[in-house]
């Protein structure tokens, strides 16, 4: 038997396999769905308060044109009051 060093590296089945492999699972992959029932939909229509919706859209108003002041103590105090009950 004859050991040459050279030609191992240029003939490796096995790094041939795994090239094949990987391109096959490259070719095959999958996309990731998210489903959501008729009945979630539903629910989810019902809890929309249309009066905090037009709350919410204020305040994206407000974000989008620069308008919308944090006052930093009342969210210190939101926090210490939360933490503290």
């Amino acid at each position: 038997m004859k050991v040459n060093p050279y030609q191992s590296i240029q003939q490796n089945v096995y790094k041939k396999q795994v090239d094949k492999v990987g391109k096959d699972a490259n070719s095959n992959k999958k996309q990731d769905a998210v489903q959501i029932s008729r009945e979630a939909l539903q629910m989810q229509q019902e809890t929309q308060d249309p009066e905090r919706m037009k709350k919410v859209e204020a305040l994206k108003e407000q974000i989008e044109s620069g308008k919308y002041k944090v006052d930093p103590k009342a969210v210190a105090a939101t926090f210490y009051d939360y933490w503290n009950q």
